[in-house]
């Protein structure tokens, strides 16, 4: 797992509560990627380096994957207890993402995510994100299911409520 990386981002990264900001999703595809007036959102954003571009001079699909990561790494650094950072890790289950539009070398992407509706579920917890550039337009939406995992086992282990509790 890249910690440092997902401690010092490309540019910053900015906590806040949804409940005063609109969604530029909101309406455009359903409620699963809506995020929820009762939920914070976490931003961070990413500056689309030259090595991130493939032959057809966009965003490779395989580097918004990799960015989903840093930006749920960077939500769970700049959040949690670090007791809870030291005790615990976040593993990736499964991905759904959707491609909307193409991001450029240079362009300046904000990556936003929140925890699903429903919370955790056991061991497993859903977490949405979408990244939206400068424009306002969404680029990709995701939604990501995590196991929580304790660090001394290796085992997955039922999210505490003190763990996920800053999330809500």
């Amino acid at each position: 797992m890249a910690t440092a990386a997902a401690r010092s981002n490309n540019i910053d990264s900015l906590y806040y509560n949804n409940n005063t900001l609109s969604s530029p999703l909101a309406g455009s595809f359903g409620p699963c990627y809506q995020p929820p007036m009762n939920r914070p959102i976490f931003e961070h954003k990413i500056v689309a380096p030259a090595e991130a571009i493939d032959e057809l001079g966009h965003v490779n699909n395989a580097v918004w994957v990799q960015w989903i990561q840093e930006v749920a790494l960077a939500h769970w650094f700049n959040v949690a207890d670090p007791l809870h950072q030291e005790a615990y890790i976040w593993v990736v289950i499964r991905h759904e993402i959707d491609y909307l539009r193409a991001a450029f070398e240079g362009e300046v992407l904000t990556g936003r995510t929140w925890v699903g509706e429903a919370g955790p579920r056991g061991a497993r917890c859903d977490r949405h994100m979408e990244f939206v550039g400068e424009d306002g337009k969404v680029r990709v939406r995701a939604v990501t299911q995590w196991a929580f995992v304790d660090k001394a086992s290796g085992r997955p282990l039922r999210v505490p409520a003190e763990v996920i509790a800053p999330f809500l």
